[in-house]
């Protein structure tokens, strides 16, 4: 198609990335956008882990208890839209330039260079609906952007050969029943680049290709790397902002939860949660449940509580729950309120 994209000329720097550690380059994101003067575009892999979108109720798009069990890190980024998950064989591209518009940028001009690069390569590929790069109709990118002080950072997923069935059990929600003004992600059917190109290329050398690709229609950019200094203000960054709850989940909007279970002995019951901040600020408990002192009380006690399996645990352990729920077990309880 010959795409021209004159802005790209402008790219200063190609920054090399070889970090896999997801707090560390969502954290890196950030000082690119913010710390960085000159238009910049970088590629990048994580590590396993689901990455949300800044305005998402992080509970309500994750698995969390098969989350936990296979110790996969979640991570809130800086953009809009959707939760994906990331693997090794899913490449990042990032995007960061000086810009004067005071509003999200028109995806097509950060994009075209990626679908001249694969059509080069005789892969089809095409933007389709709001954000979604496609081949033969299949999602194997998804976009966002983000405005601060003048820059912008547009940056997208190319699925290359990522482990597809691996994604299904992080992003499948549980049967619980969230309202709020969270954006909540769409599914849609995915495919990898790599089944499509005539030839196979390790993932390394595709990222190599378009890095290179990315150079010659940018003639006066350097590639570089992350000085020392550098690695030292993105980790600090990545620990005390990206790798805490309080960012990750507490940053969640506010919702409502609501969910039912059947005990094994003590019958059913149904929880209606409110939680701003990440914090607890209204609970109701319902149900046939059996009881010797008002369920209300124990209510109050969890208000002001971060809504985390954790910090709740902590509280019902020192109530007396059998007083509360004759017969349900404090595992139980906690189930209902999340």
């Amino acid at each position: 198609m010959g795409f021209h994209i004159l802005w790209i000329e402008k790219i200063m720097i190609i920054l090399s990335r070889k970090q896999t550690n997801p707090y560390f380059n969502i954290a890196a994101e950030e000082f690119m956008l913010k710390h960085l003067k000159e238009d910049c575009f970088a590629l990048w892999r994580n590590e396993p882990c689901v990455i949300v979108g800044k305005h998402q109720n992080t509970l309500a798009e994750i698995d969390d208890i098969y989350i936990k069990e296979h110790d996969i890190p979640v991570i809130r980024r800086l953009s809009g839209g959707g939760a994906v998950f990331h693997d090794l064989g899913n490449i990042c591209f990032t995007f960061v330039k000086n810009t004067s518009q005071t509003k999200a940028a028109d995806f097509t001009s950060f994009i075209e260079p990626i679908l001249s690069f694969l059509q080069q390569l005789k892969v089809d590929a095409r933007f389709e609906g709001r954000n979604d790069l496609t081949i033969a109709g299949k999602k194997f990118s998804g976009n966002a952007d983000c405005l601060w002080q003048g820059r912008i950072l547009h940056h997208g997923t190319l699925l290359y050969s990522s482990q597809i069935a691996d994604m299904s059990p992080c992003l499948k929600v549980n049967p619980l029943k969230f309202e709020g003004k969270a954006v909540q992600s769409v599914r849609s059917r995915i495919t990898n680049i790599s089944e499509h190109l005539q030839q196979v290329l390790p993932v390394e050398t595709f990222i190599a290709l378009l890095e290179k690709y990315v150079a010659s229609i940018s003639p006066n950019a350097d590639f570089r790397t992350f000085s020392n200094l550098e690695i030292k203000e993105i980790e600090k960054l990545a620990q005390e902002k990206y790798n805490t709850w309080k960012w990750n989940y507490g940053h969640s909007p506010r919702y409502e939860l609501e969910k039912l279970i059947h005990t094994a002995k003590g019958g059913n019951i149904e929880s209606h949660l409110r939680v701003k901040d990440g914090m607890v600020v209204e609970v109701q408990f319902y149900g046939d449940y059996f009881f010797t002192l008002e369920t209300s009380e124990l209510a109050q006690k969890l208000i002001g509580i971060p809504h985390q399996k954790e910090k709740v645990m902590e509280v019902l352990k020192t109530q007396d729950l059998d007083a509360y729920f004759t017969n349900v077990t404090a595992e139980e309880l906690l189930s209902v309120l999340f």
